[in-house]
């Protein structure tokens, strides 16, 4: 799935659209999603000048939008609904993310009962895992 499917299934646009591919998707069960880390993301100005580190928050925001994709293709209508981050938990940040990287995002389902979904999700760079975290969403009209 392309950048122009995703942008169909997510209302994020630019700057805080998180996820630039996907590559492996399992209808309720799995999803894998690639984002590529620019030195020209806004972020990286402050964060921090002259050592460019990818904040947490958004590479568990990458998570949630890639786990958002896997979540509308459960729900019928998806133009009629939003999907909305509800919880994390166990979030544990074990790498730094910076420029030039590209976070495979890799999210399982652990709980349906719609409109609520549970994920565990996990984010690598290469073969090394550099975040993870249970997220939950739920969707809803918008």
């Amino acid at each position: 799935m392309d950048i122009n499917e995703i942008m169909q299934y997510l209302p994020h646009r630019y700057p805080l659209l998180l996820v630039d591919r996907i590559v492996e998707m399992a209808p309720k069960k799995r999803i894998v999603g690639l984002k590529n880390v620019s030195v020209n993301e806004p972020f990286f100005q402050g964060h921090f000048p002259g050592h460019p580190i990818m904040p947490g928050v958004l590479i568990i925001e990458a998570m949630a939008q890639t786990a958002g994709v896997l979540s509308m293709q459960m729900v019928e209508d998806p133009d009629s609904k939003v999907i909305y981050f509800m919880t994390i938990d166990k979030a544990k940040f074990r790498h730094p993310v910076q420029p030039g990287d590209q976070l495979r995002l890799e999210l399982d389902v652990l709980k349906i009962r719609v409109p609520i979904m549970k994920f565990e999700g996990k984010a690598f760079v290469g073969d090394r895992k550099v975040a993870e975290a249970q997220l939950t969403a739920t969707i809803t009209d918008k």
